[in-house]
């Protein structure tokens, strides 16, 4: 069985829905994983946002004005009778479901229900638009099967236990459809695995039932070599390992959920990037096999701030690091690059939700410096320790833009480079025209 994963802008509309059907084989025994309609989660967002804030009279024009958006689906999406009224019906249900959130006390746990629509919408839509057009499908509720722990991590057995007896019920099917991004936390209220986490719900489902491999549709063709909206003349990857991908998506490659990658690399499912727009190209495969000794992609991750932490504590002294990461685990902030000298420690975190009280900790170590508007420039390929003269080559690249830290060594796969936001677009196309030329 294959996981066959589409984003919002490939069931986008009803055009784009009805053209899945050129990627989706039925006669193939394949999950498929729906994200929301592209815009959809912005909006649950806005009228979330609304109602946490007690405005109700604006909470409910949202909802009304995304439900007119939706009735306007399924008069595209259904022929005239009957499969146009249980399309409306659907949308009926959730939209007045909606609406009851919105009279009554809403809270964090009502923000999350939220949320959870508009991949309840996108898939039983699909569902019964495939009804309509006589292909059979089944639709599972990825809320029977998909949970997260009190950690916010997958439970990967729960979804096996709970997945396995609901695809062994239906032996004659072939074609299954189910929510990404949505499941249940450890109280099992109705949860989700963040933005992006169609992406992860397709590699989880890849793991627990061992599949063949997981497919992710999107709008390009697989994982490029450079960012192609900054840097012309970028080429798809071809094959990429799972600790390549891994280091590209968690450093800024939006094409794939920087988690994705580890439930396929521990259960070692093979991940395709594939393009809806170009379904026959042969995108990205991310396995265990990967070309050697080459520079491979270079990515670049905003929103960076450094923090420098000084203190003649630190020479010589042991422990004085693992006090200093305890603050920022105090307050689950994750840390991105490190460097370090005798006497001063250099960080980067892009989660800032808590950087004034991990400052005021820090201030208790030394003189702490803060750097905002930076980037983090990854360039990831084969930097094991035989390699030689590719880190002169990427720092030579860079060698007329200001770089305020360096991480080299940390990974075989990986050379980070930090830099100024407003000197991005020129590192990676410097980076591109001397590695790539």
């Amino acid at each position: 069985m294959k996981i066959l994963k589409f984003g919002g802008t490939s069931v986008g509309s009803p055009e784009r829905m009805k053209k899945l059907l050129d990627i989706i084989d039925p006669s193939e025994r394949q999950i498929v994983v729906l994200s929301a309609m592209s815009g959809t989660t912005n909006s649950l967002v806005e009228i979330s946002n609304a109602l946490l804030k007690e405005d109700k009279k604006k909470g409910i024009e949202l909802i009304q004005s995304l439900k007119e958006k939706y009735d306007v689906v399924v008069a595209e999406l259904f022929p005239e009778g009957e499969y146009i009224e249980q399309g409306q019906e659907v949308i009926d249900y959730h939209f007045s479901f909606l609406l009851s959130l919105a009279n009554n006390m809403f809270t964090a746990i009502e923000d999350k229900v939220v949320l959870a629509q508009g991949e309840l919408l996108s898939t039983t839509l699909y569902h019964v638009y495939l009804k309509s057009i006589g292909v059979p499908s089944v639709l599972l509720p990825a809320l029977d099967f998909m949970k997260i722990d009190e950690d916010n991590e997958p439970v990967i057995p729960f979804t096996t236990e709970n997945l396995t007896p609901l695809l062994e019920a239906n032996p004659e099917n072939k074609l299954f459809i189910t929510q990404g991004f949505i499941c249940r936390n450890s109280f099992g209220e109705v949860d989700n695995l963040r933005r992006g986490g169609s992406d992860y719900t397709a590699s989880l489902l890849g793991a627990a039932i061992s599949a063949e491999e997981v497919q992710i549709w999107t709008d390009i063709d697989g994982m490029h070599n450079n960012d192609p909206r900054i840097v012309k003349g970028t080429k798809p990857i071809a094959n990429l390992s799972f600790d390549e991908a891994a280091e590209l998506a968690y450093f800024g490659a939006k094409i794939l959920h920087p988690q994705s990658v580890f439930p396929a690399q521990k259960y070692q499912i093979p991940v395709r990037l594939l393009n809806t727009m170009e379904p026959k190209a042969f995108g990205t495969v991310i396995s265990t096999e990967s070309e050697k000794g080459k520079i491979k992609s270079i990515a670049a991750k905003d929103g960076i701030t450094a923090i420098k932490i000084q203190s003649s504590r630190m020479l010589l002294a042991y422990g004085f690091l693992r006090r200093v990461f305890e603050v920022f685990e105090r307050y689950k902030t994750p840390i991105d690059m490190i460097t370090t000298s005798e006497v001063a420690v250099s960080l980067t975190v892009d989660f800032t939700d808590n950087l004034d009280k991990i400052i005021e900790e820090l201030n208790a170590f030394g003189s702490v410096e803060l750097d905002r508007n930076l980037t983090i420039v990854c360039v990831v390929g084969d930097f094991g320790a035989e390699r030689h003269g590719y880190a002169a080559k990427v720092l030579d690249s860079i060698k007329h833009i200001p770089v305020r830290m360096i991480s080299y060594g940390g990974s075989a796969y990986n050379i980070s480079l930090l830099v100024n936001t407003e000197d991005k677009t020129e590192a990676l196309r410097s980076l591109h025209n001397r590695i790539f030329e």
